[in-house]
């Protein structure tokens, strides 16, 4: 969904982008460094702190794309890099809000597995050359909701809403794990 933003992001983001002169392989491990710092930070009760991490990762990750894009320096490697440090990422973050106790351990391994899976089934949807950009909680989703529900635990002053995102990031990871299955199915049986 947040997809569709692309174009309007590219327009701010490739004039930072064409200034970096860094690898951006180097950018996708720090991006995945700084996952690393919000997990710790949820790990340690630091809601606001884990927040924050979260966006700016998120902005790495954004930055080493555009960055390889504008240098001509997009690789098959490159790729396989920055997909791995956001399985990384998104699971550190994860364990860092067990750990943290702001949700229930059972509900947030669930919400890792929903995470994983969203990823997984893309990957091999589009192993048999069907697109698999479908459904309603891609990554970006799920980082916006996890951000969404850190900032508001920190303004009521309770880890309601956050455990309440990691909730809905497993229900919404599990919906579009069956929606991608079912676009696969139908994309498969049209090709017969």
């Amino acid at each position: 969904m947040l997809n569709r933003l692309r174009p309007q992001l590219k327009l701010f983001i490739d004039p930072i982008a064409k200034r970096i002169k860094i690898n951006p392989n180097i950018l996708t491990i720090i991006g995945l460094l700084i996952s690393l710092l919000s997990a710790y930070m949820f790990a340690r009760g630091d809601l606001l702190l884990g927040g924050i991490f979260i966006l700016v990762s998120g902005l790495a990750d954004i930055i080493d794309g555009a960055v390889a894009r504008n240098h001509a320096a997009e690789t098959p490697f490159g790729g396989i890099l920055d997909s791995t440090a956001d399985r990384f990422a998104d699971a550190f973050i994860l364990i860092g809000i067990i750990y943290g106790g702001s949700v229930n351990w059972l509900i947030g391994i669930l919400a890792l597995h929903a995470s994983l899976s969203v990823s997984y089934v893309r990957a091999r949807i589009e192993v048999e050359g069907i697109s698999g950009s479908v459904g309603i909680a891609e990554r970006a989703e799920r980082l916006v909701i996890l951000v969404a529900g850190a900032f508001l635990s920190v303004i009521i002053g309770s880890n309601y809403f956050l455990a309440l995102a990691v909730i809905l990031i497993m229900v919404l990871g599990y919906f579009t794990v069956l929606q991608r299955v079912y676009h696969a199915w139908r994309q498969l049986k049209k090709d017969k």
